[in-house]
This record gives C-alpha cells, sequence and structure tokens, in this order.
C-alpha cells in the first residue's frame, strides 16, 4: 500500500499517523519526489481501511494498494530513479558507466594490462571473476582468494573500482575490499547469499537467471533490500531460449519493463548474451538505445588463449573503437559517462 500525502499537510498529523502505523506492525518506506511525498507499508495491508486513511483530509492526498509481492524495488512506492554510488561513480538516472575487463583473474601481468587499457579506453569500473562459477567440473573455477588479491593490486595500480563474484556467504569477509560485489545468474535465488548481501553496506550487480522471469529478478532484488541494503543495480545477461546459434538470447525488452517495474539501475551485459564477439558491438548499442544505465563487457589482452570465455572477450583495441561509438550513442540519448 502507498500513501500520498498532500504538500500542505498537517506535520504534527503526518507524525501521529506514521507512529500509528508502526505500532500496528507496518515498516514505513518514505520516498520524497519532486512534487510529491510517499510512504510505501510494508506489511499486512488487508487490515488497513482506506475510507479511514482518507479520512485524515488535512495529510492524505491518496491512497493506493500495491499488488506485485516486492515492496522496496517497487517503483509505485519510489516513483524517482535510484542512483547507485559505486567508489564515488554514480550508476542510473542518466549516469551510465561501463563496467570492462577479463572474464576471469589469470595472472598479474594480465588483470593488470587489461586494467589499465580498459581505463585508457574510458571505462570507469573493472571486472574480472577470481571466483568462477562453471557448468563443468573439469573448467577453470578461478584462482579464487589470490585472484582477489591480484584484482586488488590492479585496483591500486589504475584506481579503477572493482567488481566480482561472490559464491557464497562465507567468502563475504574477502570481499571486504571490493566496491561492488557480482551475484552471478546460477546464484540470482540462493536465498541465503541474497540474505547476507541484505546486511552489507557495498554495492550488489545482481545478474538475472538464464531461466527466471523478470518478477523473480525484481523478487532476488527484494531480498537484499529488505535485508537493509538498498544498493542493488540489476543486469540482463541474456536467457535461454529455442535458439541454438548464441549461448544465449539478450531480452533487450527487459530494460523498458524493469523501468517501468522498479527504480533499481538496469545494465546490460552484451558479452554472455551472446557469447560471441562480433556481436557485442550491435547488442551493445542496442541496449544504450531502450534506455539501459550501462553495460558490463569483457576484454581480454589473448582471448584465443584465455582460460574462460575467450570467444566472447573483446580486444583491447576493438573494446577502444566501440567505446568511441558508446560515447557518441550516450551523448546522443542525453546521458553522462562523467
Amino acid at each position: 500500500m502507498v500513501i500520498v500525502l498532500k504538500a500542505d499537510r498537517n506535520l504534527e498529523k503526518t507524525a501521529a499517523l506514521k507512529k500509528r502505523l508502526r505500532e500496528r506492525g507496518f515498516e514505513l518506506h518514505e520516498s520524497k519526489g519532486e512534487t510529491s511525498r510517499l510512504i510505501g507499508l510494508v506489511g499486512d495491508t488487508s487490515v488497513l481501511d482506506i475510507d479511514d486513511l482518507l479520512a485524515i483530509d488535512d495529510v492524505v492526498e491518496d491512497v493506493k494498494r500495491i499488488q506485485e509481492p516486492y515492496k522496496k524495488a517497487n517503483r509505485k512506492i519510489n516513483p524517482e530513479n535510484t542512483v547507485i554510488e559505486v567508489a564515488g561513480t554514480k550508476i542510473g538516472d542518466g549516469n551510465f558507466q561501463v563496467i570492462a575487463g577479463p572474464c576471469s583473474v589469470e595472472t598479474e601481468e594480465q588483470i593488470t594490462e587489461v586494467a589499465n587499457d580498459v581505463k585508457a579506453s574510458g571505462a570507469h569500473l573493472l571486472r574480472g571473476g577470481a571466483f568462477k562459477p562453471r557448468t563443468s567440473p573439469y573448467s577453470f573455477q578461478g584462482l579464487e582468494s589470490d585472484g582477489l588479491k591480484l584484482l586488488l593490486a590492479a585496483k591500486k595500480n589504475t584506481g579503477l573500482p572493482i567488481v566480482t563474484e561472490i559464491m557464497t556467504p562465507e567468502h563475504l569477509d574477502l570481499f571486504e575490499d571490493v566496491d561492488m560485489v557480482q551475484v552471478g545468474a546460477r546464484n540470482m535465488q540462493n536465498f541465503q547469499l541474497l540474505k547476507a548481501l541484505g546486511k552489507i553496506d557495498k554495492p550488489v550487480l545482481l545478474k538475472r537467471g538464464l531461466a527466471n522471469t523478470l518478477e523473480e529478478l525484481v523478487m532476488s532484488a527484494e531480498y537484499i533490500m529488505a535485508g537493509g541494503n538498498d544498493k542493488v543495480i540489476l543486469c540482463e545477461r541474456g536467457i535461454r531460449t529455442f535458439e541454438t546459434s548464441m549461448r544465449n538470447t539478450l531480452d533487450i525488452s527487459a530494460v523498458p519493463m524493469l523501468k517501468k517495474m522498479t527504480h533499481l539501475p538496469v545494465i546490460i551485459d552484451p558479452s554472455h548474451a551472446a557469447g560471441i564477439r562480433w556481436m557485442v558491438e550491435p547488442l551493445a548499442m542496442a541496449a544504450i538505445a531502450v534506455g539501459a544505465d550501462g553495460l558490463m563487457i569483457e576484454v581480454h589482452n589473448d582471448p584465443e588463449n584465455a582460460l574462460c570465455d575467450g570467444a566472447q572477450s573483446l580486444r583491447p583495441e576493438q573494446f577502444d573503437k566501440l567505446m568511441k561509438k558508446i560515447e557518441g550513442a550516450v551523448e546522443f540519448f542525453g546521458k553522462t559517462m562523467n
């Protein structure tokens, strides 16, 4: 339920109303927009009579029931776009960012070289996998804690904030110096992990599962937000369909639909979406056109010999050319990459 407050409301009666609602066991989520102020109620609102609330006519402008199961992530409760800051870098509401780097951290030389390359091309955040969930148990699983150390060394060398994937709540202590924690597609509904991430004061990049609906994605974000962490960015990375010519199918329609459903920033991963290097550029351009808040792009200095996902990774010179096109498209659509 959402209570829309009057602009010229009686402040004493407003405070009394909020106190009464809290005493009845409701959690209040307040949102202040340019023209209105809202109170979102979380709890069993079926016990509340809308007419009783509307009767407080010197405080309440309108009351609306919300049918969706997600409350904190719901745009109806928070109509203004949320901006997430990652070590001073803003994402959302016109702030467009590119996250770039290798699929996996392999060596100090590799991650440092790629980090310097993507920074020179204009990326503002560095990605790199230390812990790698793989379909096959025989595939490279990442350098784990050693990979995190190399990623942090690249951060120190370049100044780029880092984004890397977490696999289990038990690893949270290892991620103390990581700027944004990524939840991969396979862990989107790892609810114990989501609950643990709800208790930290750190941005979370939440990827959509390859067979999950948009509502399930937003509900996973709700798990994190319900724990107290509102710093969530959603990522569409392609879903499994009947098509076999590419690894996944990028659901480009997910961006405008998620923008209607939620106030959270939405980015696209065009590298994992198709798993094909030459498709990264057109998918990235499409993402900008439909209103995405950013891109996550895989870049490797030697993709032919990469230990993970070399076929979808751009070479540094390819990424540099793409970034020039991205910058032009972002400016055309009235966003900024500062």
